[in-house]
C-alpha cells in the first residue's frame, strides 16, 4: 500500500460501494423483471387450449376455461373445462363439461368454453360455452362446484342469438351482460346479439346485428361504463365489412362510434374494449394497418380514431393480436400478439403513453405459443396470461410477468 494516503482508500472504498449498489440494482432489475410459466396444460383431463385469459380472486387463485380437455368420448379431444392455478402454480379442475353421464344421453351441459368466466361476490362463476344441447349456454357453477346451465341457445325463428363467443360482464344488481356471434333474428351471417339476462334466469335481447351496424362479436366481453353504457367490437360488418366499435345505452339507443376501414385503420377488431379516465376507448385490430399485421388504435369521445402502433411483425414486433389491451394508471398499454416477436410464437408488449412499443417477452415454444387471451393487469402491476399451445406437453399454459 505504499504511497497510498488513507484518502485514496476511502475514495476506492466508495467506489466499491457505489460499484457494489449499481450490481445490486441492476440484479433487483432482473429479478423483478420475470417471465414464469405457472402452468403447462397435459391435454386430457386438467384441459387443452385455453383460449381465454384469466382473473383473479383475493388471495391470487386464477380461473380460466380450456376450450378442449377434459372428458373425451364421442370427441377425442374433449369437451373443455373450468380450472383454478393457485399462487403456488397448482391447478384444480372445477368443472368439466359433459361428464359421461351426459354425454351418453345427450344431456350436455356445454361444449367449447373459448371466453372467460366472471366471478361474483358470493364465489359463483358465470361464463358461456360455443356448443352445448342446441347452439351454446349461459352457465353458473356455485363455489362448491355445482354447475347450473342457466340458458340454452337455439337456432330458429324467434332465436335469442347462438354460438356465444365472447364471455359476461356483471353489474351491481346481479345482471349478465353478453353477446351471441350469430343466429339473431335477421338471419344476416354472423348477425348475433347483445343479451341481458337478469338474477332471475331471464334473458332479454337487447340489440340484433344487421350487419351494418356489426357482424361477429368475437372473444374477450362487453364493457360497460358507470352510467352502465356498454361498449364493444365486432370482427366484421360496418361500412366497409371490417368490423365496428358501437356503444349501447342503458334505454336501448344503439350507435355505430367508428367503422374500419383496413389499411388506414386496420380490420377485423376482436376482444374487449379498454377505456380510460377521460372516455377514450383503446382496443386492437388484428389484421391490415400499414404493414398488414394489425393495430392500436384508439377512438377519443368525439369519435376520432388515432392510430397508436401499427404491428411490424417478426422479430422486432408481434402480428394479429386476437387480444384487446389493459391500461395501467400512467396510461401505458399491455396486450399480446399470436404471432411474431423473437421467436415466431408470439409476445408480450408494453406500449408507453408516449407511444413506444416495448416487447416484454417472445414466446419460445417451451414457455407457451400463439396467446389469444386477453392480459390480465393487476392493481400491484403484475400481469397474466395463457397461451393457446406450447409449455411442456404442447397444450397451452399459463403464464405470469413481473415488469
Amino acid at each position: 500500500m505504499r504511497g497510498w494516503t488513507r484518502g485514496n482508500v476511502i475514495m476506492i472504498n466508495r467506489l466499491h460501494g457505489m460499484t457494489l449498489a449499481a450490481l445490486l440494482v441492476l440484479a433487483t432489475l432482473a429479478q423483478a423483471q420475470t417471465f414464469t410459466t405457472l402452468y403447462s396444460f397435459t391435454g386430457g383431463a386438467d384441459g387443452n387450449l385455453p383460449e381465454a385469459g384469466v382473473i383473479q380472486d383475493a388471495a391470487g387463485n386464477l380461473y380460466g376455461t380450456t376450450w378442449w380437455g377434459g372428458y373425451q368420448h364421442d370427441y377425442p379431444f374433449g369437451y373443455g373445462v373450468v380450472y383454478e392455478v393457485n399462487s403456488s402454480g397448482t391447478e384444480t379442475v372445477l368443472h368439466t363439461f359433459c361428464t359421461p353421464s351426459q354425454c351418453y344421453v345427450g344431456n350436455y351441459d356445454g361444449m367449447w368454453p373459448i371466453t372467460a368466466v366472471v366471478r361474483d361476490k358470493a364465489g359463483n362463476f358465470y361464463g358461456t360455452t360455443n356448443g352445448g344441447v342446441d347452439y351454446g349456454t349461459v352457465f353458473k357453477i356455485d363455489p362448491k362446484g355445482n354447475e347450473t346451465v342457466l340458458y340454452n341457445f337455439y337456432r330458429g325463428s324467434g332465436s335469442a342469438g347462438c354460438l356465444p363467443a365472447q364471455g359476461l360482464i356483471t353489474d351491481n344488481s346481479g345482471n349478465l351482460f353478453g353477446t351471441t356471434s350469430e343466429c339473431g333474428s335477421t338471419g344476416y351471417p354472423g348477425s348475433g346479439t347483445i343479451f341481458k339476462m337478469d338474477s332471475a334466469g331471464t334473458l332479454t335481447v337487447l340489440h340484433t346485428f344487421v350487419g351494418s351496424d356489426g357482424a361477429y362479436p368475437y372473444y374477450g366481453h362487453l364493457a360497460m361504463d358507470r352510467n352502465g353504457v356498454l361498449y364493444g367490437v365486432t370482427a366484421m360488418g360496418g361500412a366497409y365489412n371490417a368490423g365496428v366499435l358501437y356503444k349501447l345505452t342503458k334505454d336501448g339507443r344503439f350507435a355505430v362510434l367508428h367503422s374500419f376501414g383496413g389499411t388506414s385503420d386496420g380490420c377485423y377488431p376482436w376482444g374487449t374494449v379498454a377505456m380510460d379516465k377521460t372516455g377514450n376507448l383503446h382496443g386492437t385490430t388484428h389484421s391490415c394497418g400499414s404493414h398488414g399485421y394489425g393495430t392500436i388504435w384508439k377512438v377519443s369521445t368525439k369519435r376520432k380514431e388515432t392510430i397508436l402502433h401499427n404491428f411490424a411483425g417478426y422479430p422486432s414486433d408481434g402480428c394479429y393480436p386476437f387480444a384487446s389491451v389493459a391500461q395501467d394508471s400512467k396510461g401505458a398499454l399491455y396486450g399480446v400478439t399470436s404471432g411474431c416477436g423473437a421467436n415466431n410464437w408470439g409476445a408480450l408488449y408494453e406500449l408507453s403513453a408516449s407511444g413506444k412499443l416495448t416487447l416484454l417477452h417472445s414466446f419460445s415454444g417451451t414457455d407457451g405459443e400463439y396467446p389469444y387471451g386477453e392480459v390480465l393487469l393487476t392493481a400491484k402491476g403484475k400481469l397474466f396470461g395463457t397461451t393457446t399451445s406450447g409449455g411442456a406437453y404442447g397444450y397451452g399454459t399459463v403464464w405470469s410477468y413481473v415488469p
